[in-house]
């Protein structure tokens, strides 16, 4: 099995060591990873803002790089999904529709095609979850409380593989944290409260650590812990599953 590995831009130029988790938690799986270097931005920002015509040269460039690859995988709901809802190319059609069902985010590409059951982890913190909107409500990555249906949650069943690791239990556990990618510049104020109440709820509950399978909410939180002086820190999903802290 060869996995091309996406880095979404974000996390390239400010978390790269979400990236090395990523790459080094596929590799102890036994998976063959290949990181395509052209590679830039999957054009979500665009699209998001209205502009989705101007996003051309980075689907066909994206088509170039990850094309004949098993699988797709990047550490990013939010990426991830716009690829597999948008991806298109009037040059390369059926490869970009190949493409779309090939790609997948890390969290899912572990439980549901690699269906991992032993991480040899160990984090010995109280961790609060948060569950983004586009891995939660568009990737399906866990249950809306909404919902009359059995729970689930695949970012919990592995981080109940890692040892010494306490999930916390929030009160509002797939609440948005306000982020929204252009909606925190174009509703900054709307976006703030959102955050603050997010984080609120994780402070409340003892977490020690907030993590999620999107860099882009944690980003958004953490400027919020910073700006009130918390000792509470963000980690992606990948760095603890892949910790072996002591």
């Amino acid at each position: 099995m060869t996995v091309g590995l996406f880095i979404p831009c974000y996390v390239d130029q400010f978390y790269p060591n979400a990236a090395v988790a990523t790459l080094e938690l596929l590799e102890k799986q036994g998976v063959q990873v290949v990181y395509p270097p052209r590679q830039t931005c999957c054009g979500q920002p665009m699209a998001n803002s209205g502009f989705e015509h101007l996003t051309k040269g980075s689907n066909d460039l994206f088509i170039q790089n990850f094309s004949g690859f098993d699988y797709i995988v990047a550490p990013s709901g939010s990426c991830v999904l716009h690829l597999k809802d948008h991806l298109h190319s009037d040059k390369h059609p059926a490869e970009a529709a190949a493409i779309r069902g090939r790609i997948y985010e890390l969290i899912e590409f572990l439980t549901d095609v690699l269906q991992v059951d032993n991480l040899q982890a160990r984090f010995p913190y109280r961790v609060g979850l948060h569950q983004s909107c586009h891995g939660q409500r568009g990737l399906k990555l866990a249950q809306m409380s909404e919902l009359v249906a059995p729970p689930f949650s695949k970012p919990e069943q592995l981080l109940n593989m890692v040892e010494g690791l306490e999930l916390v239990e929030l009160a509002r556990k797939d609440e948005c944290c306000g982020f929204g990618g252009t909606f925190c510049v174009a509703e900054e104020a709307v976006s703030v409260k959102m955050g603050k109440d997010r984080v609120a709820d994780h402070l409340q509950h003892g977490a020690e650590y907030i993590t999620a399978a999107d860099m882009s909410c944690l980003m958004h939180m953490e400027g919020i812990l910073r700006r009130q002086k918390s000792n509470v820190k963000v980690l992606h999903i990948a760095e603890i599953l892949n910790s072996q802290a002591l």
